[in-house]
């Protein structure tokens, strides 16, 4: 019986503003970030269909959000992928996710 291990790996790119999900280093996704003051806005996550349904935008976005906490920044997240994420781990995250406003849209349209 063989076993598979796969080397999954999150990591924040601040040049290309997102953070990236690798497995066995190749890029298999990543969730854009805008910093906005003490927030870090989420507008859009992408993973590959090649690495769907295991799990990995989970990952991803769990690992954002803990670097995020880290950093003392409130998560903002307009990204569908990212609200569902901070909705269903409302217990975990809850404490430092601030809701979309207008001001958050319009001040995405303006970049």
């Amino acid at each position: 019986m063989s076993e598979t291990t796969e080397q999954v790996a999150v990591a924040r790119n601040d040049e290309a503003g997102r953070y990236e999900i690798t497995v066995d280093g190749k890029l298999a996704g990543f969730t854009e970030f805008v910093d906005r003051d003490r927030q870090r806005i989420f507008p859009h996550t992408e993973l590959d269909d090649e690495f769907s349904g295991r799990g990995l935008s989970s990952t991803l976005v769990r690992d954002a959000l803990a670097d995020t906490r880290a950093a003392g920044q409130r998560v903002v997240a307009v990204c569908p992928l990212v609200a569902h994420y901070v909705d269903k781990h409302a217990d975990e995250v809850g404490d430092i996710v601030d809701k979309p406003t207008p001001e958050i849209f319009a001040f995405l349209k303006s970049r």
